[in-house]
């Protein structure tokens, strides 16, 4: 038969040689990611005693912090479910509470809001705060923001997740909380999609608070990719809204950390940048942030910003000075994953150099 159809035949061919070619790739690739044992050992026991950062060099009491997070459990009228990002929350929550602040936790219901969490992104500090037994009666019995006095607080936190866009905007409470704050010299935070608290708040000079601030919050290039359909579900695009505003928007790299501050208002991109986002508000506050030991999460964001700064080249020498000069934790895993967003966003050039720093930064960690 492959005789008398020689097409037919260099077709099987060429598509046999693909799916093994394919199948060597991916097994290599797999093999790229950190096995069981770097992994090392299971952290969803993790107790704050635990973490030298939160009982150790305890911090005098400096006041306290009001973080807001969402009550919409699904994304307007379809049944994708939503809520705030657990992460988001319990890395600022602790940031703050290490630096001398007590931490209320208020929600447009109040009461339990609906949690996303996301079992790749979770670390000690995120398994802590479901075991802590104090933080876990606060998230699950937040306080209506109706019924918050803001002179209690030298700072308010928006923590992201979908269902912000949805009760945050047009809150009566949450903007009187932030006009108050912000009147006051008093610290405003909000990530990811947090800062949709702050698109309908006027000052009491009838200007908005936007205007000409500098302000970073999930970038219309984040929301399409993961929701291609996000412009019928939203009542609008969080990037959009905020320019509208007068806001002078500030994007970083998609999916890596980027932090925008503007005297007292302080904004970042994205779940990666909450760490960096609530020290910088201690900063704001006029504190020196409490030393803390950076992530495996975060060394592989230096790595990606360094690629995306500097090039191949540049993100391997930031990989061999954590890896093998500092002897440090890298989740190199991280990087693959980018990877594989750069596949989603057609840019196969960009997955191979990314592949390809995974792989060296494997190969460095053989070598500590």
């Amino acid at each position: 038969m492959f005789k008398k159809y020689p097409i037919l035949k260099w077709s099987l061919t060429i598509l046999g040689s693909v799916i093994v070619l394919l199948f060597i790739f991916g097994w290599w690739f797999i093999s790229l990611l950190p096995s069981s044992e770097e992994i090392g050992p299971d952290v969803s026991t993790t107790q704050t005693f635990d973490l030298p950062y939160l009982s150790e060099d305890i911090q005098p009491p400096r006041g306290k912090i009001l973080a807001i997070v969402t009550s919409t459990n699904t994304m307007g009228s379809t049944d994708k479910s939503t809520g705030y990002e657990l992460t988001e929350l319990s890395r600022a929550y602790y940031v703050f509470m290490a630096n001398g602040f007590e931490v209320d936790i208020a929600s447009p219901l109040g009461g339990e809001p609906p949690v996303v969490i996301d079992d790749d992104d979770m670390g000690k500090y995120d398994y802590a705060f479901l075991n802590d037994s104090i933080a876990q009666h606060k998230v699950k019995h937040t306080i209506m923001v109706k019924d918050i006095n803001p002179e209690a607080y030298e700072a308010v936190f928006f923590a992201g997740g979908k269902g912000a866009m949805f009760d945050f905007p047009e809150n009566k409470a949450i903007q009187h909380i932030v006009r108050h704050l912000y009147q006051s010299n008093k610290v405003i935070g909000a990530v990811c999609h947090g800062p949709a608290a702050l698109v309908n708040v006027t000052l009491d000079t009838g200007r908005p608070l936007l205007e000409n601030k500098k302000v970073s919050s999930f970038t219309n290039d984040e929301e399409l990719l993961l929701i291609p359909d996000a412009e019928t579900i939203f009542p609008f695009f969080l990037q959009d809204k905020l320019t509208a505003q007068g806001a002078r928007f500030s994007k970083g790299a998609m999916y890596l950390e980027h932090i925008s501050r503007d005297q007292n208002l302080v904004t970042g991109q994205n779940p990666w940048s909450t760490w960096g986002l609530a020290e910088t508000m201690i900063s704001a506050l006029g504190y020196t942030p409490k030393h803390r030991e950076i992530t495996a999460e975060e060394n592989a964001m230096k790595v990606l910003i360094a690629y995306e700064e500097g090039g191949t080249q540049k993100a391997k020498e930031v990989i061999k000075q954590i890896s093998t000069v500092e002897n440090k934790p890298l989740a190199r895993e991280l990087i693959a994953v980018h990877g594989a967003v750069a596949i989603m966003r057609g840019s196969i050039g960009r997955f191979f150099n990314l592949v390809s720093l995974t792989s060296y930064a494997k190969g460095e960690s053989k070598n500590i």
